[in-house]
């Protein structure tokens, strides 16, 4: 499911709690909500309140902890690559091949990460090929070079190294894009959300000042949980990492 809906799914069972924590108030005898009852209440949902705190933060630092991950991962990689092809360049003109293979490499990963953004960058070419073949070209490449001079032995040992990191980066990032979020976590803190928002609309007075506030809490809420999830999947929906680092990076191979 998208972030939008999962939200959407967060947003109506916090909703579908506080209407019926206000059909309760409505149908329950009067006694049944005492002074002494509504202290309990009260007690109760700050207990559950400060738990939801605990497991929010949790779910908060998680998410951004993976965003930034990512992101910091991204461009350490650009500029890698810009590394990497500067020492190419160095090495000589026996590189152009190997260049051009780097070329593609990274723009298949920008037209498969960010296919909306990146469709001028030749959709067929990145289309031709997997991210291994690319890797496996580029390796085969340099190890392919023979060196003539102790300049070229030492630049091809640093290209070595560099494509190795690169590699190791790419594949990072890859496995990483799964969602750091246990779902249990996701589904315990929006049952207890469901329950604090039935216990303020069960407390609260049945006036339209009352009930705006309530639903406006239930808006605040489940918009919390979108921008959790949106952190979550970094390559996706609305709050992206922008692809400029490795778009800036393409731009310098080969000149």
């Amino acid at each position: 499911m998208s972030t939008l809906a999962n939200s959407g799914v967060v947003f109506a069972c916090i909703l579908t709690g506080t209407i019926t924590g206000m059909i309760l108030r409505a149908v329950l005898p009067e006694r049944h909500l005492c002074t002494d009852t509504k202290d309990i209440l009260k007690l109760g949902m700050g207990l559950i309140g400060t738990l939801t705190a605990l497991v929010l933060g949790l779910l908060i630092a998680s998410a951004k902890g993976s965003f930034d991950t990512q992101r910091n991962g991204l461009a350490q990689m650009s500029g890698d690559i810009i590394f990497l092809d500067r020492t190419l360049a160095q090495y000589g003109s026996e590189t152009k091949d190997t260049r051009e293979t780097l070329h593609a490499s990274v723009t298949d990963m920008l037209q498969k990460t960010w296919p909306g953004e990146n469709l001028e960058l030749g959709h067929e070419e990145a289309k031709s090929g997997t991210e291994s073949r690319y890797e496996g070209g580029l390796f085969e490449r340099i190890h392919g070079l023979t060196p003539k001079n102790e300049d070229q032995r030492a630049l091809k040992a640093q290209a070595l190294t560099t494509a190795s990191s690169i590699a190791q980066l790419r594949w990072l990032l890859f496995a990483e894009k799964g969602s750091s979020i246990p779902t249990p976590f996701l589904v315990v803190m929006v049952s207890w959300l469901t329950l604090i928002l039935a216990s303020f609309s069960l407390l609260a007075p049945p006036k339209p000042m009352a009930i705006g506030s309530l639903l406006l809490c239930v808006l605040a809420v489940s918009s919390a949980v979108f921008l959790i999830l949106e952190l979550d999947r970094p390559f996706q929906g609305v709050i992206q990492i922008s692809s400029a680092p490795l778009s800036s990076a393409l731009a310098q191979v080969g000149q």
